[in-house]
């Protein structure tokens, strides 16, 4: 089974209606989850942010938060999931920001992707996040990127339901 048709199971089980906040990944996470039939009903929509223009205007992430962290970066991505979650009626959020190559930007190396997911349920808010580095091309390190993203989904949800990183609003 593959991780998308994995995903979509795993949301329909628990309830879960995602939302992504994509900027290295470029839509590819919901477009992934989109192939799967009957995704539709646990997809409710799908941000794809590149300029820091449109990463603070559609997800709400602070310029000082950029200016101090970089554009990639786990403090950006989790502003993205946040956001995402805020201007939309999903219960669980994915986000990803990051530098795919071929060359390194501003001191990272090319294929470092930060990740966030972000739950609501219960009036209790729940975020994580993550840097990972990935080998290979511009398109392998995006597929990569999506891929991890789907597959950490699960584990990361089971944690929120545990109580783990709570945050409030």
């Amino acid at each position: 089974m593959s991780i998308a048709k994995e995903t979509i199971e795993y949301l329909r089980q628990h309830s879960l209606i995602i939302t992504t906040a994509e900027s290295c990944t470029a839509g590819e996470i919901v477009m992934l989850l989109s192939e799967v039939p009957g995704s539709g009903e646990l997809i409710e929509c799908g941000y794809v942010v590149y300029s820091p223009q449109a990463k603070q205007r559609l997800l709400y992430v602070s310029p000082a938060t950029m200016g101090t962290f970089n554009l990639t970066s786990v403090e950006v991505a989790s502003e993205m999931a946040i956001g995402a979650l805020r201007d939309s009626t999903a219960n669980v959020a994915v986000a990803t920001t990051g530098i795919l190559g071929p060359d390194d930007m501003d001191g990272i190396k090319a294929g470092t992707v930060c990740f966030a997911w972000a739950f609501q349920f219960d009036d209790q808010h729940f975020l994580f996040s993550t840097r990972q580095w990935f080998a290979g091309s511009r398109s392998e390190v995006q597929t990569l990127a999506c891929e991890f993203a789907l597959q950490q989904l699960p584990a990361y949800h089971r944690r929120a339901l545990r109580g783990e990183g709570g945050w409030r609003r």
